[in-house]
């Protein structure tokens, strides 16, 4: 069990009888009555976000939450399909609980599945990935006034601004949490 004094950005919980994570939190101590904790939670099953304040020393229950290391193998229909590293076993996620991260998914990713209860709920990427940019207009000569940049197709789908100077077939480092252009691999 956690106690309002454990809390950081990030702790996962099981509040309301579901997975939640920590968004942002505040120990506040009022000049007069007792202390209280404000926080912000995030449901890992649904993406809601919540506010709710604990008083001080309440108790949340650790949630029976697992991560496992998987690698993407293949996307078909509305939904991504996984294989456990370790015992080879395939699982596939609907593209609601994949969420953005299905722009950044290409074949043997390794990727980290979050399951709550023997129950897959959502994926977790490498911060930075190499990628391939396939479509892309060529940079124009004098037009770099303002350090311009282009938009670029990735070879996982996801469109991102880059640079004029790099070209079709080039990879590229991309932030995933972001979606930024980091550098030239």
């Amino acid at each position: 069990m956690y106690s309002t004094g454990d809390f950081r950005n990030g702790l996962k919980i099981e509040f309301d009888g579901g997975p939640y994570i920590i968004v942002y939190f505040q120990h506040v101590k009022p000049g007069k009555g007792g202390a209280f904790v404000r926080t912000k939670l995030k449901n890992l099953k649904t993406g809601a976000v919540l506010e709710h304040t604990f008083r001080s020393g309440d108790k949340v229950d650790k949630p029976d939450l697992e991560d496992r290391e998987m690698q993407f193998m293949y996307r078909m229909e509305n939904a991504c399909h996984f294989m456990d590293t370790s015992t080879y076993e395939q699982i596939y996620l609907d593209e609601d609980h994949v969420g953005d991260a299905g722009n950044y998914l290409v074949e043997n990713l390794p990727v980290k599945i979050l399951f709550y209860r023997g129950e897959p709920i959502g994926i977790e990427l490498p911060i930075f990935i190499e990628l391939r940019v396939v479509e892309t207009e060529p940079g124009v000569r004098g037009d770099t006034v303002s350090g311009g940049s282009k938009p670029a197709k990735l070879e996982s789908g996801a469109v991102v601004q880059v640079p004029l100077f790099l070209n079709e077939g080039d990879r590229i480092k991309v932030d995933t949490r972001t979606g930024n252009y980091m550098e030239r691999a």
